[in-house]
């Protein structure tokens, strides 16, 4: 017999819109999986928002359960990956997109996608890091494969969740990060967990019409896409490297070769969602060490599945800053 359980739901209206609320649920109605999990937290990301407001990009069937991190412990584990009360984390794969998400106080999955819960973080700052920071510590070390060391790394979308930890792990590397923000109010904010400078998303840009700008950056890590990572490409000094992960401005890159092919850059694809697991524990043992992000408490907002909504709103309106946890 199955387990009774909290989650929230976001279901298509019969206007065509989507609307979200907790609603009970039973273990019986997860998919297969080896591991049941008891959700202690989870955490808002950028696609847990556009899952929940009917991105059909994101996610294909609805009603469905948002979530694409979970932190807590094994109910239940089929293939002995995992013993009964294993503190474990769930990040990427297909959580929260097609698969039932951490949105809920249940959740089944494959073990392949289970890990212990990284020494040195409790549950709760495991998701204050989330995808997030995964994705931010796989950026940091992308430009580290590529030889980068010290010098000023510019970082978009600084006050989301991928670029206020990136600040952090990049001023821990010994890095001179430069915040880029269209939110020039927050500049303390930004400050205080680890940026050297900051710079309007404005002032970035400008010149960016031009085949090259002038050369001001050791490397990059872009959220954005479009024209902020063309802008970043074309400002970036010869042998420098940028990191990619995101498009939350544009999935079209508008450049030329000339930074490729005159300043010898090279742009880095960052995937969180398939990254093996070997990578994966590598970032995670460092999220627990050294780049565990300064001031995690103060980068970092609890709410309920009940606060969900306006968390959500927040963040697709460009208001949301810093990390998000929601407590189950």
């Amino acid at each position: 017999m199955g387990i009774g359980f909290r989650a929230y739901v976001t279901s298509e209206n019969g206007d065509g819109t989507y609307s979200g609320r907790i609603t009970e649920r039973s273990t019986d109605d997860l998919p297969a999986g080896e591991v049941l999990i008891r959700v202690r937290y989870s955490s808002l990301n950028y696609k847990d928002a556009l899952s929940a407001s009917g991105n059909k990009g994101v996610t294909k069937k609805y009603p469905h359960t948002p979530g694409i991190d979970a932190a807590g412990e094994v109910a239940k584990c089929t293939d002995g990956s995992f013993r009964e009360g294993d503190m474990v984390i769930v990040t990427g794969y297909d959580l929260g997109m097609n698969t039932p998400g951490g949105f809920g106080e249940y959740i089944r999955v494959p073990s392949a996608w289970v890990l212990p819960l990284p020494a040195g973080l409790t549950m709760k700052e495991s998701m204050s890091i989330g995808t997030a920071g995964l994705t931010a510590a796989l950026c940091a070390d992308g430009l580290l494969h590529m030889g980068l060391r010290g010098g000023q790394i510019a970082v978009t979308g600084a006050t989301g969740g991928v670029g206020s930890i990136a600040l952090s792990i990049l001023a821990a590397e010994g890095f001179s990060p430069c915040a880029v923000t269209g939110k020039p109010e927050l500049e303390p904010f930004l400050r205080s967990i680890g940026a050297a400078s900051v710079i309007s998303s404005a002032d970035f840009t400008a010149g960016s019409e031009k085949p090259l700008m002038k050369p001001m950056w050791d490397g990059g890590i872009d959220v954005l896409g479009g024209n902020a990572l063309a802008s970043m490409l074309k400002s970036v000094k010869y042998g420098g490297a940028v990191s990619c992960c995101g498009l939350a401005l544009s999935p079209e890159l508008p450049l030329n070769v000339f930074p490729f092919i005159l300043r010898g850059v090279s742009l880095i694809g960052i995937d969180s969602v398939e990254c093996p697991k070997d990578r994966r524990i590598k970032a995670w043992s460092r999220l627990g060490g050294k780049w565990k992000p300064a001031g995690l408490n103060e980068l970092t907002a609890e709410t309920d599945l009940g606060g969900l909504d306006e968390k959500i709103k927040a963040m697709l309106t460009g208001r949301a800053a810093g990390r998000t946890v929601i407590k189950l």
